[in-house]
């Protein structure tokens, strides 16, 4: 087999450069092992806000311009649903976290997403007396259902191989990679976390952040939106919710934790006050980077070896984002932004 493109991974990162060789009519084929649980358990949550201290996401007009296009077309060709316009709420716990709100909305990179109205709260099943402040354009993607139809897509094409990377395998010429049978131009490493046991990358800075979510079952809370207070809580459907997300840098193991439960329990008790029933608990590592923005580029020797990891807690925003500019830097020989290059870390 020969084509344009070695791809390993399949999470978000690896689907959004795989949109992108599609546009540009590029062949590919996709090695995955299902090791790599972070795009599965995401959230899936776009939200051009970060609502601990009410300042913008970088680059999210950006990111929302190519993102939101991207998840569309995959719709279409899969004939499946991902994209749900959910509105994002923030809880105000005082008077202050208000004024705040309105005194950040004027901001440059803010004034489009902050609503200036406050939307009371008529909830008997949530305490806050302060109400709400709502973010515009905002949504969730069902990440874990993403992956599992593209796999599909993949599959179905014969563009997909389920199996772990050997990388003592990987034969590296100036023009060419090869793995066993698949001649690629170039090979792209999306692994995520993966990317540790990566013998030509693993120099770079990436760390491990678990995340675990609590699903639940709430039929009194009825709630159509996004609730952002301690924690998330994002509807689904028939009454079912996801609570997230607690972070721990020390745990690098897929396993569900009864205090990562308990905490994500606790913090929601704070301003929920109907009954739920647990159903399910998730947990997968965030590959993060420690200025928080991705990993993408060349290596340093081996010009037809590429990453582009990191995409930390916000994949679904900028996975397209960097996936186009490593094509770009790739294909049409543009710098990438530079806070995105692997360069930043040279010593």
């Amino acid at each position: 087999m020969q084509v344009d493109y070695i791809i390993v991974g399949c999470g978000l990162a690896g689907i959004s450069f795989c949109e992108e060789l599609l546009n540009n009519n590029k062949s590919f084929v996709v090695i995955d092992d299902n090791s790599q649980q972070s795009s599965i358990v995401a959230g899936g949550l776009y939200n051009p806000v970060t609502l601990k201290r009410f300042t913008p996401v970088w680059q999210s007009k950006e990111q929302l311009a190519l993102a939101l296009p991207m998840f569309s077309k995959i719709e279409k060709r899969l004939n499946i649903k991902l994209d749900f316009k959910v509105p994002v709420r923030r809880r105000f716990t005082s008077l202050e976290e208000q004024n705040n709100w309105f005194s950040r909305s004027d901001r440059e990179g803010l004034s489009d997403y902050m609503s200036l109205d406050i939307h009371k709260n008529n909830n008997p099943s949530i305490i806050a007396e302060y109400g709400f402040g709502e973010v515009l354009e905002t949504g969730r993607v069902d990440t874990k259902f993403l992956i599992s139809e593209y796999k599909l897509y993949l599959k179905s094409n014969n563009l997909l191989i389920e199996e772990t990377i050997n990388y003592n395998q990987l034969k590296i010429d100036v023009l060419k990679v090869t793995y066993k049978n698949i001649i690629g131009s170039k090979i792209v490493f999306a692994e995520g976390f993966g990317l540790t046991k990566n013998p030509f990358f693993n120099t770079l800075p990436l760390e491990g952040n678990k995340g675990e979510l609590v699903t639940i079952k709430a039929p009194d809370l009825k709630l159509d939106f996004v609730l952002k207070s301690s924690v998330f809580i994002i509807p689904l459907e028939n009454d079912v919710y996801r609570i997230g997300s607690t972070y721990d840098k020390t745990d690098n193991t897929n396993n569900t934790t009864l205090e990562a439960k308990e905490t994500l329990l606790s913090k929601m008790k704070t301003f929920i006050t109907c009954d739920f029933e647990v159903i399910d608990q998730m947990a997968g590592i965030r590959p993060t980077v420690i200025d928080r923005k991705p990993l993408v580029g060349k290596h340093s020797e081996h010009k037809n070896l590429n990453i582009l990891n990191g995409l930390g807690t916000r994949g679904v925003m900028i996975g397209p984002y960097a996936a186009k500019q490593l094509y770009n830097h790739i294909e049409n020989n543009l710098p990438l932004d530079k806070e995105l290059d692997i360069v930043r870390f040279n010593k």
